[in-house]
């Protein structure tokens, strides 16, 4: 996939216990504004591997990235981020570790949100979110039937994900916005107010649960376009 200009390719990428469908009502916002956008299908292995399948992606790209990452999408953009490509970081209800730091960490340092009461194991050596806690916790403002879908098709996550630390994050020298949804059962409000001021970033919140690319996607999409301008212009 490839930019004939200066304007700058968006690439998404989704959290834990989702997959890059989480996406599909913000990418024709997007495509309609004749922005290119592709998003990452992650393993959600590891940070390792979910750092590389995001670089992947953008090794396919001829120009400027906007890299985006929702929820635990932001542990791996702030890692995946310090590619010369990346311009600018939106991160969303996201989670945004510092040097040495997982998310994990950033987890532990608040209140623990009801939504992560949720998690289940799956197997040997791996969790998924129950399909009560999609419904009450993590998309509470979509329709039950929706979030039963996304219960359904969500990716198990590896144990030790959330332990993996970050080495050098692309936000502390890269421009960055943070959509912060004020409804959040599963990750922590505070927290994310306090990521959008330690990363500097231009904050916009969203009175939405965590799943506010599905419940206000185009509140969403518009952010990130204006990332995608900020870059284009720049």
């Amino acid at each position: 996939m490839t930019t004939p200009s200066k304007e700058a390719t968006v690439v998404l990428v989704h959290g834990a216990w989702a997959d890059a469908s989480s996406w599909r009502l913000v990418i024709p916002y997007l495509q309609r504004e004749g922005i290119a956008v592709v998003a990452v299908q992650n393993p959600t292995t590891s940070l390792a591997d979910d750092v590389a399948a995001t670089r992947r992606t953008l090794d396919t790209i001829d120009g400027p990235v906007v890299l985006v990452g929702h929820s635990w999408g932001g542990t791996v953009i702030t890692e995946a981020g310090n590619d010369p490509k990346v311009k600018a970081l939106v991160y969303v209800a996201a989670f945004a570790p510092d040097a040495g730091q997982s998310t994990g960490d950033q987890v532990n340092a608040h209140s623990t949100p009801p939504g992560l009461g949720g998690v289940t194991p799956f197997g040997e050596g791996f969790l998924k979110m129950s399909e009560a806690s999609w419904i009450a916790n993590v998309a509470q403002d979509l329709p039950e039937q929706d979030a039963r879908v996304l219960s359904a098709v969500q990716t198990p996550l590896s144990l030790t994900t959330f332990s993996d630390k970050i080495s050098t994050p692309a936000w502390a020298d890269r421009p960055s916005w943070y959509v912060v949804s004020s409804q959040d059962r599963a990750v922590s409000v505070e927290l994310q107010r306090d990521l959008g001021r330690r990363i500097n970033a231009q904050t916009v919140e969203l009175v939405a649960s965590h799943m506010s690319l599905l419940s206000l996607p185009q509140a969403v999409a518009n952010i990130i376009r204006d990332a995608v301008n900020h870059v284009s212009e720049g």
